[in-house]
């Protein structure tokens, strides 16, 4: 259920709630932007074409590694109004598990205070770049949100350079990945995403 805040609705969390963010594992993200717009660039012939933007978020999906040093990159590729990759948290000092054996996709907010318009589907304009202090703040916890917080931001400080309308959506979405069958299989859903484009589920955007 949704509550209101300062006129505002406040989203609750759809993340698995007894899972770690923090903990060693592989994620499936995928992050769309704002409006499903086609900001990266275009698929012609079964293949992938980055526009500058879409260079922008390649770039910076790679030197992810370079911020956080345990965390390792697999599978990426960058849609016309999307990116999909595969985030490995692999630090020696982590000790956490997994408390079930589920299979879980997830919707997670990356906006400061998490607080949307009614219409969740709409984008709230933000650069992702304001810093946010608190001591509370989750976003300081080195975990998944704060890895694409950062990635994000990132993209966005930039991109706004070339397309100042450019804005991605205000979630992202992860599925923890629990076995090598299923690594396999998004594998190669990455790779053949700009083949299979046409019968892709943004595709109609």
């Amino acid at each position: 259920m949704s509550a209101k805040f300062q006129n505002k609705f406040r989203i609750d969390s759809t993340r698995l709630q007894n899972w770690d963010y923090s903990s060693n594992g592989k994620y499936f993200i995928t992050i769309c932007t704002c409006e499903m717009e086609h900001f990266f660039g275009k698929v012609a012939d079964e293949n992938m074409f980055l526009n500058e933007i879409g260079e922008l978020a390649d770039r910076y999906w790679h030197e992810i590694p370079n911020h956080f040093p345990y965390v390792h990159l697999d599978k990426f590729i960058v849609m016309p109004n999307h990116i999909h990759g595969i985030l490995v948290i692999d630090d020696p000092y982590n000790g956490g598990k997994r408390k079930d054996n589920r299979d879980s996709i997830n919707a997670v907010c990356t906006d400061n205070d998490q607080l949307y318009t009614k219409k969740d589907s709409k984008c709230i304009g933000r650069d992702g770049m304001n810093a946010v202090c608190e001591s509370k703040n989750p976003m300081q916890s080195n975990n998944i949100s704060k890895i694409i917080r950062w990635y994000k931001g990132r993209v966005t400080f930039h991109a706004h350079k070339i397309n100042p309308k450019f804005e991605w959506h205000t979630r992202f979405y992860d599925h923890i990945i629990k076995d090598q069958k299923a690594l396999q299989r998004i594998r190669n859903y990455i790779k053949y995403n700009p083949k299979n484009w046409k019968e892709d589920k943004y595709f109609e955007w």
